[in-house]
């Protein structure tokens, strides 16, 4: 039997699972929640069964339900949401913006600062706290997680977006959804649009940056681009101007694939770093001129804008169960526009005229 597994953990990133199992030949006839129980770890019954229902579950190419009996060579491939870690998920009561919610999913915008999930040195004060607390006040109906116990009761992730990155992010209330949410993603069947405010001026008025993703050999916690597609994983940013300041430039970045911080380390790419992103290079003066009012000026502006400027605008999908079509919104955030309209001011004004 062979094994094949791709994990997909990292910020700004699915989290979900891929494996693809070839079963030996001389494999008994055996249904298949029962063999992937056996040979997955953290693979659940009932986690095999809702891949199953959501079709993440293909066996020779072809979706097949929990009961199908395992034959000998079939290649089985299936899709799983990333099993939750081990740590504990303590509830609290934390100011979170829901923008929707029903009994499947809730859509938050995520302000900037707040980490995600708990981890090593972020164990309380995150996303998935608060929404812990959330699902607790809710009534026993609305939050059939798991096995349904209160303990078992907690925020399905699907995807992440950085602590310093602003914006629209979903949250599956049932493993069920939980894992047709995970399909959408992996087939890349949903509509991601985020704003960025990026060092210098572009000549075309949109394009695409193409470029496999992947750890730097040098920092590891930094993305680089591998040209070549010798490593790396295959990512694709579209971006389209929205708003020229001459020195920067406001645009719209679409997302065709999901990787660990691709707009940041495309933009980089390209030679257009986020403003203010201290990781990619964007924390200092790129493009502009040498007057001292010009530097006051951006300094000023880092201190509005203590971080990236990377805003997760929108997010639109069909709905797990009801099918129909749901794209949820974001204004830019507080911190972002302040910087936005220091821009306009500024290039309208021109200063550097007076020195």
């Amino acid at each position: 039997m062979s094994t094949e597994t791709t994990e997909l953990p990292d910020e700004e990133q699915e989290l979900f699972e891929h494996h693809r199992i070839q079963a030996d030949k001389g494999q008994g006839l055996l249904r298949i929640d029962k063999f992937l129980m056996t040979r997955l770890e953290n693979a659940t019954r009932n986690r095999i069964q809702n891949a199953a229902e959501a079709g993440n579950i293909h066996v020779n190419g072809k979706p097949v339900k929990s009961s199908y009996k395992v034959k000998p060579g079939d290649i089985i491939q299936i899709l799983l949401p990333h099993p939750v870690r081990e740590i504990e998920l303590i509830p609290q009561d934390l100011p979170i913006n829901i923008v929707f919610e029903d009994e499947e999913i809730i859509i938050v915008n995520k302000d900037p600062g707040m980490v995600v999930h708990p981890g090593y040195g972020n164990y309380t004060g995150t996303l998935v706290n608060a929404l812990v607390y959330h699902f607790q006040q809710l009534p026993k109906k609305n939050t059939n997680f798991g096995d349904g116990r209160e303990e078992a009761l907690r925020p399905g992730l699907v995807h992440r977006i950085d602590k310093n990155t602003s914006g629209i992010i979903v949250i599956a209330k049932t493993e069920l959804t939980l894992s047709r949410l995970s399909k959408k993603f992996f087939d890349r069947d949903i509509d991601r649009i985020y704003v960025a405010l990026v060092w210098g001026d572009f000549k075309e008025d949109s394009g695409t940056v193409t470029g496999n993703l992947g750890r730097s050999l040098q920092d590891r916690k930094i993305m680089t681009v591998f040209p070549n597609g010798d490593q790396g994983k295959h990512a694709v940013t579209h971006w389209k101007v929205l708003e020229r300041f001459g020195y920067v430039t406001l645009i719209e970045c679409k997302l065709e694939t999901g990787r660990t911080h691709q707009i940041r380390a495309h933009m980089k790419y390209i030679g257009h770093p986020l403003f203010n992103d201290d990781t990619y290079g964007g924390d200092r003066i790129l493009k502009g001129t040498t007057f001292q009012k010009y530097k006051m000026f951006i300094e000023n502006c880092f201190k509005l804008l203590p971080r990236q400027a990377l805003h997760a605008k929108s997010l639109g999908f069909k709905h797990p169960t009801t099918k129909e079509y749901v794209n949820f919104d974001s204004a830019i955030p507080a911190d972002m526009q302040a910087v936005l309209d220091k821009w306009r001011i500024y290039t309208t004004n021109k200063p550097w005229e007076d020195e």
